[in-house]
């Protein structure tokens, strides 16, 4: 069980780099989040093909465009939240977007009728109450700071819709396949917008091209596929409070490696947010790992 925890505690690490990289990074959000899953697909791609190549020739039709669907939801969260770094600080960016298992949990219900039990309405109104503390916050510095904290909750949002997809293709589907489809299908659809809106594709510094690099390598190959490789072992519950992590590292490293101290309204309210999550999910719940 060793091994598990310290893989589970690599991928809460390396996912904590996230938000850094996208900072370091000189370009358009758009660019960023379409660089990162391009570059995570080709990497993919032989991968797969080489050890799934049977199971990809044999998929349903139908399961093919529920993984489009799906990456197109992890498509809208990447252009949302990375967009979001862009106005405001990186703790309320990584802890809003954190919020998702909440979401995932309101539209179970909404959906598909799944019970919402007393400790995830108690963990949900706590989770509102942090919400609303650091988008206060955020009105008191100025209105983009604000923007930006709608746009991680929005991501939010968008990476529910595409768990609530996976939920069901990871059953008949095997982690490889599903991350070729969805990755793939997602970083066309992000090339696509970037070329739509005329931003360049290339031209960027060495120093850009380093961070976009480590951006799909860290956080979304290393970092993902260890939090969803430890799910074999430990429960979904345990993923989903661990990734709770991710807040928490990446505050520490945008003050250690950006100078951005987090305000008491993002500290107060961040651990609001990251309490009603515990609460609601300790004995059960949907790991979110999209960052």
């Amino acid at each position: 069980m060793t091994r598990q925890y310290a893989v589970l505690t690599l991928g809460v690490i390396s996912v904590s780099f996230a938000a850094i990289f996208i900072r370091l990074a000189d370009a358009p959000p758009l660019v960023i989040a379409a660089y990162r899953l391009c570059i995570a697909s080709i990497i993919l791609a032989p991968v797969a093909w080489t050890r799934s190549r049977q199971e990809l020739r044999r998929l349903a039709r139908r399961d093919v465009m529920l993984a489009v669907a799906s990456g197109a939801f992890l498509a809208l969260h990447f252009a949302l939240w990375v967009s979001s770094l862009s106005y405001t600080s990186v703790a309320t960016s990584v802890v809003l977007v954190t919020i998702t298992p909440i979401f995932v949990a309101v539209a179970s219900y909404l959906l598909f009728r799944e019970r919402l039990t007393r400790q995830i309405i108690a963990g949900i109104i706590v989770c509102l109450a942090g919400a609303v503390l650091i988008g206060y916050g955020n009105w008191q510095i100025c209105s983009e700071s604000l923007f930006g904290g709608v746009l991680a909750l929005l991501g939010a949002l968008a990476v529910a819709g595409y768990l609530l997809i996976g939920r069901r293709l990871r059953q008949e589907m095997s982690l490889l396949s599903y991350a070729f489809l969805v990755y793939g299908s997602a970083a066309i659809m992000l090339l696509v917008a970037v070329l739509v809106r005329g931003y360049p594709v290339f031209g960027y510094s060495g120093d850009t091209y380093l961070m976009l690099v480590l951006l799909a390598v860290v956080p979304q190959l290393m970092g993902h596929m260890s939090l969803v490789w430890a799910l074999r072992f430990v429960s979904a519950t345990l993923v989903t409070i661990a990734v709770l992590g991710e807040p928490v590292g990446a505050t520490i490293l945008a003050f250690l490696i950006l100078d951005e101290a987090p305000t008491w309204s993002e500290i107060v309210g961040g651990v609001l947010i990251l309490a009603g999550i515990f609460v609601a999910f300790r004995r059960g719940g949907t790991a979110a790992i999209e960052r």
